[in-house]
């Protein structure tokens, strides 16, 4: 799969495509469909499937301060629609210029003369352009007007849930990641770098690793998490190895905590991970944070966790 970051990238020679266009944070079971219908349709009709995304997230740049929790990162997401058989994933830089730009604007600069679409495949709900004045009608009317087809897709449905972004983003800052791995089609995963904390795990008989995530990251709400746990290539893009571990999410109440840490116990696993990029792939919420009256309460706690996480991920 190619990767082109903004316009400069195309090549000048690049001939017609079918390209699906959106933020695509998370990559979920609605997201899948819409790609792999848009690699079919490109393989239909002979060509090369491009998918068009934005960076940063538009609500950054339009509503600033008002970041949405980010489910998946950028080179995630690239190499999870790359799995799905995506030609080349482009990545336009969102700016205050592409914010006031009009939706005809937008299909006539970027769809036509530079991506030189024969297709495109949106969600039913997307929008484009200044204000997010462009919806589909105006898109399929675009089309006939620059010679391109435009097809909406209806949005994933499953048990009367429409599974989208904003679902899975509130099902993770609620704790329920049994709830977000269904509409994902796999585990919730947090990545980041492996810093160092207090030690004070260590101290208790359980070594962690303290992962810091990047800015924006949807974080599980406070609790103890059977989860699996990545060692990562350098830039994220595959995993090395995966093994058990139960991770603690919150501000350590015991101890009196007040900074929001994700720590990863990794079981059977002795290895310095300090400065590793690593994943967390939630599974199972196994209990709430709480306080414990004694050290010994909570390494009881622990050990129990451990045994639940073995259970869950055997």
């Amino acid at each position: 799969m190619r990767h082109w970051r903004g316009t400069e990238d195309i090549s000048p020679d690049w001939g017609r495509c079918v390209a699906t266009i959106g933020t695509f944070d998370g990559v979920h079971r609605g997201h899948a469909e819409l790609v792999r219908r848009t690699v079919n349709e490109a393989r239909k009709r002979r060509l090369p499937s491009a998918l068009v995304t934005f960076d940063p997230h538009p609500a950054q740049v339009i509503r600033a301060g008002d970041h949405p929790a980010q489910l998946t990162t950028l080179t995630r997401r690239a190499e999870l629609v790359g799995q799905l058989g995506i030609d080349v994933f482009c990545v336009i830089p969102f700016t205050r210029e592409l914010a006031k730009q009009s939706a005809e604007e937008f299909v006539h600069e970027f769809l036509v003369s530079k991506l030189h679409v024969a297709k495109v495949l949106v969600g039913e709900n997307f929008t484009f352009g200044y204000k997010a004045t462009g919806k589909i009608d105006m898109l399929v009317d675009l089309g006939r007007r620059f010679g391109f087809e435009a097809e909406a897709v209806r949005l994933f449905t499953e048990h009367a849930v429409t599974v989208s972004s904003t679902y899975i983003r509130s099902v993770v800052a609620a704790g329920d990641v049994s709830a977000a791995t269904e509409a994902l089609g796999r585990p919730h995963r947090v990545e980041g770098v492996v810093v160092h904390g207090d030690g004070r795990g260590r101290e208790l008989g359980f070594p962690t690793a303290n992962v810091a995530p990047p800015m924006y990251s949807a974080i599980p709400a406070d609790g103890v998490y059977a989860a699996w746990f990545s060692i990562l290539s350098p830039g994220g893009r595959s995993a090395l190895g995966r093994v058990p571990a139960a991770v603690s999410v919150g501000t350590n109440p015991t101890f009196s905590g007040r900074e929001r840490t994700v720590e990863a116990y990794v079981l059977d696993k002795n290895v310095d991970l300090y400065g590793q990029y690593v994943a967390v792939d939630f599974v199972r919420r196994l209990r709430d944070m709480r306080a414990f009256k004694s050290r010994e309460e909570l390494v009881e706690a622990i050990a129990q966790d451990v045994a639940e996480t073995r259970e869950v991920l055997r």
